[in-house]
């Protein structure tokens, strides 16, 4: 489909984060309508600057992007065909709370979140027939406000319940997002979870990087029990493991699941490794920000809690969502684990032996 013949939408865009900016700023170089919602003093600083992103080693601007700092004056600006909702998971109910005045009047949602439990709070005020899961494997970086680079190109999913997934897809080909259709929502989101698992908690925990984690057998074999863990949730629920674009979450699960660590170890370190390298993960960053705030009980928590209603035992994650809550809260130093895996792992091995 050439961009003369692409459908022309209207977006509201909730933030100007890294997903966010990522999709809205390539939605707009492509001369689709999208009106960014943001708190009033980042507004106005992107209003100001424009938006930046570095894709494929080319740096493109957009001027004067639309960016306002309330729903109600979004709405102004409608009305809108879809709206992208990528604000951290953290963020969700807060920013569920502020539509609800306005649910009859906003359109269907694409949630781009991580996790498995987003979309239920969205449905739960907009109504199930205005949220359509969705995903996205591609690597941002983010370097300021409306300003973010492209690390690697991986790609987006969106589920094809919706009647509108199919342009969508289309219209995010155009912007170059690589979106591809996927025919389970609940396959998708929960396959992309997994892969938000592996060294995220952990090396916040430890401040230690994907690398080392990977290379330590001890810590390797806590990431192991932790995705096992997650498998074993998905398969009482009968949700497959599916790949992602740029991802192949299906090979990854079955050397996990099927070969001892001992085996698996040397075969997936240097892929792993590759994949986030040394550079620290969102858990970590959301750590050291200070902000009091983290994503862990949105990923390792909703592996308990569905553990939890199934009756499968969650120890792991449970132990890795508890003591990165203490930390973040600051119920415990921050630096009671730092580089001593040793330590955490005799935490971990305590928590099994009285059944999680």
């Amino acid at each position: 489909m050439s961009n003369s013949s692409l459908p022309m939408f209207s977006f509201l865009c909730f933030g100007v984060g890294a997903i966010g900016t990522y999709i809205g700023g390539s939605l707009a170089l492509i001369g689709q309508k999208v009106v960014f919602v943001e708190r009033p003093a980042i507004a106005a600083e992107v209003r100001k600057q424009g938006l930046h992103l570095r894709l494929k080693e080319k740096e493109f601007h957009v001027p004067e992007p639309e960016v306002v700092s309330s729903v109600e004056e979004a709405l102004t600006r409608g009305p809108f065909d879809v709206a992208i909702f990528a604000v951290k998971s953290y963020d969700t109910q807060a920013a569920v709370d502020s539509l609800l005045p306005y649910a009859v009047a906003l359109p269907p949602f694409l949630c781009l979140q991580n996790g498995v439990e987003n979309e239920l709070s969205l449905a739960q005020v907009l109504g199930e027939e205005k949220v359509i899961a969705g995903t996205v494997t591609s690597a941002i970086g983010r370097r300021g406000a409306g300003d973010i680079v492209l690390e690697r190109l991986r790609g987006m999913g969106i589920a094809s319940e919706h009647g509108l997934t199919p342009t969508l897809v289309a219209i995010m080909q155009a912007a170059g997002l690589k979106a591809r259709q996927y025919n389970s929502a609940p396959s998708m989101k929960w396959s992309k979870m997994l892969t938000n698992l592996l060294a995220n908690a952990s090396s916040a925990v430890l401040d230690m990087s994907p690398t080392d984690i990977f290379a330590n057998p001890g810590l390797y074999w806590l990431e192991v029990q932790e995705y096992r863990e997650a498998l074993r949730v998905m398969e009482a629920q009968r949700i497959k493991v599916t790949d992602l674009p740029g991802t192949p979450v299906r090979l990854l699960s079955w050397l996990i699941e099927e070969f001892p660590p001992a085996f698996s170890q040397p075969l997936l370190v240097r892929s792993l490794g590759k994949g986030r390298g040394g550079k620290m993960p969102s858990f970590h960053i959301d750590l050291s920000s200070g902000r009091g705030v983290s994503e862990v009980d949105f990923l390792n928590g909703a592996v308990v809690r569905f553990g939890q209603r199934l009756g499968i035992p969650t120890p792991v994650n449970d132990c890795l969502n508890q003591t990165l809550l203490s930390l973040t809260r600051g119920e415990m130093p921050r630096d009671t684990f730092t580089h001593q895996p040793a330590k955490f792992l005799a935490l971990i091995d305590k928590t099994e032996n009285k059944g999680g």
